[in-house]
């Protein structure tokens, strides 16, 4: 009995040697094809790969046992479906990671070379990161370039930390899912695109590859804007539209954006403060002598130059060759103001965000200009309806609701003054050119031509019939 508790021992002890001696041969073949210096001209994400496997213990991570297989197999299908989530086969490996292969070096890993093996896991790995990112940050990220990424976490994510908390969860495939953005717009975008590129296969309904092409772009957009759960800002300039998200609310305003000469940039920001009576008040003899003479010659000179002009009873008046003669007849009874930046309508109230653009929101006093349909028509600037409540909600949020009272005073009486916000509001800026509303895509007018630039960026080729266009 003795003997025979022995020699089981033994022969333990041995399978534990041979297993480690395995484990030990591929760890070394991982490490190894990883230093190579030409293989990362192969890989997407040869810093996140690298940071991956070293979290990993220089482990396979996907060439598994049968019985241990699940999540490799649910990553290969995650890529197969990368249709669904307006993205492209041809971004992650296709034609290294044949299903054939795999199920051999699974089911009959004896008959595959360890170099084949552990470039399969590497190249599966590679394939998952990259889909993680695209995913979060988009594929084209304008601030978020794949070197940028791979360098190391950008807005506090890094992919190879989200794979490696997939693997260690209990539905790896949601785990991966859920880097996604977490905003409506972007979850009914990407649950219609799930339908045409999915379920509608199969089915006698067909949906133009043009249509499914402006869900993905947009889709594609919504994941640069970084939208944060909380309170934030959201413009979106072709639909001319703000809206305030506060916990379970939300408040929508018009806007005016910049022309299609003077465009409104996508951006990501805080506004930090608002400020009260934000342009300069111009003295009246030079308003008199030096620049009426100039607008006499020229309608358009106070608008170029960004200068207001006001009534005796401060009421807004729209420059024209007529209201132009009439200021020349009794200069005395009007009054002009020089904004401080790129758009002359500030009015009342600006709201102030850090940007390389130099713009902000303001108010303006030409309120029939909110009743167009279209309403491009800013020198890039966002001119917003009902500045004063938007004001107004912004302090109140941000629990300064004693200061409202402060800041009526200061816009009645015009005075500058600036509001600081304790917690600084998130406003994202955004072009999107569609959206779902009652379960059917609404397309806007692509009013700077960008989309068509975008989807050849995304698919290589440019449609011609564009929905939104025609």
């Amino acid at each position: 009995m003795v003997m025979k508790i022995l020699v089981n021992l033994v022969f333990l002890l041995c399978a534990v040697s041979a297993v480690r001696c395995q484990e030990t041969q591929s760890q070394r073949a991982i490490l190894g094809e990883l230093n190579k210096s030409t293989y990362g001209i192969e890989l997407y994400y040869p810093n996140s790969v690298k940071r991956f496997y070293k979290a990993n213990g220089f482990n396979y991570a996907w060439i598994k046992t049968k019985a241990a297989a699940a999540n490799t197999w649910a990553g290969m299908l995650l890529l197969d479906c990368v249709l669904q989530f307006g993205l492209n086969h041809t971004d992650y490996h296709p034609e290294k990671l044949a299903y054939d292969s795999l199920r051999t070096m699974i089911n009959e890993p004896e008959k595959v070379p360890e170099v084949s093996k552990v470039k399969y896991d590497i190249l599966l790995t590679d394939a998952l990161i990259t889909l993680i990112n695209h995913l979060h940050h988009g594929k084209l990220n304008p601030e978020f370039t794949s070197g940028k990424i791979d360098r190391g976490g950008v807005r506090g994510f890094n992919a190879e930390s989200e794979l490696m908390r997939a693997l260690s969860g209990k539905d790896f495939m949601m785990g991966i899912l859920n880097v996604q953005p977490k905003v409506k717009a972007y979850e009914e975008l990407q649950s219609y695109m799930r339908l045409i590129k999915g379920q509608y296969v199969d089915d006698c309904y067909e949906v133009p590859e043009a249509e499914a092409r402006k869900v993905a772009i947009n889709m594609e957009r919504i994941r640069w804007a970084d939208f944060s759960s909380g309170s934030y800002i959201h413009i979106n300039v072709p639909s001319y539209s703000l809206a305030l998200h506060e916990k379970n609310t939300t408040y929508d305003f018009k806007v005016i954006v910049g022309k299609p000469g003077t465009i409104t940039p996508v951006l990501n920001s805080k506004v930090t403060h608002l400020t009260t009576g934000p342009d300069v008040k111009v003295p009246q003899s030079v308003f008199v002598k030096v620049l009426l003479p100039q607008a006499i010659k020229n309608t358009d000179f106070f608008e170029d130059h960004h200068y207001t002009i006001y009534d005796k009873n401060g009421k807004y008046v729209h420059i024209n060759s007529i209201s132009i003669k009439q200021i020349k007849n009794n200069p005395l009874a009007y009054t002009a103001r020089k904004s401080a930046a790129c758009d002359n309508f500030l009015s009342s109230v600006a709201f102030r965000f850090a940007n390389k653009f130099d713009i902000y929101l303001h108010d303006s006093p030409n309120q029939e200009l909110f009743e167009r349909s279209i309403r491009a028509l800013s020198h890039g600037c966002i001119r917003v309806q009902r500045a004063k409540d938007l004001a107004a909600l912004l302090l109140r949020f941000d629990g300064s609701e004693s200061k409202i009272p402060l800041m009526q005073k200061a816009l009645n009486t015009y005075q500058k003054q600036n509001f600081i916000l304790k917690n600084p509001v998130p406003i994202k800026i955004t072009y999107l050119t569609c959206v779902i509303q009652d379960g059917l895509p609404l397309f806007y007018k692509d009013i700077y031509h960008l989309d068509d630039a975008l989807e050849k960026k995304l698919y290589g080729v440019k449609t011609m019939d564009s929905p939104g266009n025609l």
